[in-house]
């Protein structure tokens, strides 16, 4: 199997399912017990939770453990929100190509009364900055974006919304989901307030995440509780968090890393750009290393994928299932592509352990595959 598919998920790597695995031996009480045994497992809590600040370059006490990002985002959104709206200020300010739970959030809200603007990309996938300027204002209670896009790969502007959020006193939350694991990044010197991030994007386990909270940031917890400061009810998931932990403390040199992968992708964008019709979305703009995110012609994505599978190569298109079939992707419609166009996506999103030979294997074998359907398109047009 070559796994191209990284910005879904990413295997658990060996380190993490060797620390994940005594935690549920030895320390599986409650880490809010006062015996013995809960003390043991608040030790083990507290040494996670120093591995895992070290690693993010934030303060353990800014460290909140979550299910995974969606939660975060939950919690960052309806938390900062409220803490916001006690301070006379309502409006709420998003990216147009966010995650789809964030936007499924964001209008839930709206429903609420909650007032919701959206900041529109441009057609290379990226937040138009004029745009967003324009819809700063003295009523903004917080200002949500992505780091980066997790079907284009584009890198979002963050450090200039924030600076334009903070000038409108607004407090500024970033899903880093797709960033953290794949490019260097520390909490302390980031220009957002608070920070989503999911472990099994980085070989870490899933049902294990964060919410990063700057210390001092006003934050009206959603799931009130003893635990985590009192900023997230529940009891913690040990072995996940321990294992979320590993994989953090695991991740190496991410600018060599990301050097190396970026090649990879640049090889394999190269070598099917022999197709006709090849298009890459957002090649011209800064972009995760391991994303490339294109479409042969008009093929259709499942015709694509089929190929794919037939070589045992994972991948995933750009659009999503319904009720009523497909759907083209969110985001390549806010970029302003036409529906025929976005439904014939293909996502590449290579990983740390992506081979040379996979690459050579796939462009050895794939274009055979795909060039008889470019070949039947031209022939019906």
């Amino acid at each position: 199997m070559i796994y191209l598919d990284h910005n879904a998920t990413t295997p658990p790597a060996p380190e993490v399912l060797d620390a994940m695995g005594p935690v549920f031996v030895t320390a599986w009480a409650n880490a809010s017990s006062q015996h013995g045994p809960g003390q043991d497992a608040k030790r083990v809590l507290g040494a996670a939770r120093a591995t895992a600040a070290r690693a993010l370059g934030c303060k353990t006490s800014e460290l909140i453990f979550t299910s995974g990002a969606t939660e975060a985002n939950h919690m960052a959104l309806t938390g900062l929100l409220a803490a916001a709206q006690a301070q006379g200020r309502n409006r709420l300010l998003i990216g147009a190509v966010e995650h789809s739970a964030l936007l499924r959030l964001a209008r839930s809200l709206a429903g609420q009364g909650v007032p919701v603007d959206v900041m529109p990309v441009s057609p290379d996938g990226r937040v138009d900055l004029a745009a967003a300027e324009a819809l700063m204002g003295p009523d903004l209670a917080l200002v949500s974006l992505m780091a980066a896009n997790n079907e284009t790969g584009a890198l979002m502007p963050v450090a200039e919304v924030a600076a334009l959020a903070h000038a409108a006193g607004a407090p500024m939350h970033v899903d880093a989901t797709q960033w953290i694991g794949k490019l260097p990044f520390s909490f302390a010197d980031y220009p957002a307030d608070a920070v989503s991030l999911s472990a099994h994007k980085f070989h870490g386990p899933k049902g294990a995440g964060a919410l990063l909270l700057r210390q001092g940031r006003a934050f009206a917890p959603p799931v009130p509780g003893s635990q985590e400061r009192g900023r997230r009810g529940g009891t913690e998931n040990l072995p996940a968090i321990v294992g979320m932990a590993a994989a953090l403390e695991r991740l190496g040199d991410l600018a060599a890393q990301a050097q190396q992968v970026a090649g990879l992708r640049d090889a394999l964008e190269r070598g099917l750009a022999e197709l006709p019709g090849l298009h890459v979305w957002c090649q011209d703009v800064p972009r995760l290393p391991g994303t490339s995110y294109l479409r042969f012609g008009l093929v259709d994505a499942d015709v694509v994928l089929q190929r794919l599978s037939r070589l045992n190569v994972a991948a995933s298109s750009g659009a999503a299932c319904s009720s009523g079939g497909s759907e083209p992707s969110h985001v390549l419609t806010a970029m302003g592509v036409s529906r025929d166009e976005a439904l014939c996506a293909i996502r590449f999103s290579l990983g740390d352990e992506t081979q040379s030979e996979d690459i050579a294997l796939l462009l050895n074998s794939l274009p055979a595959l795909i060039e008889p359907l470019l070949s039947a398109e031209t022939a019906a047009s």
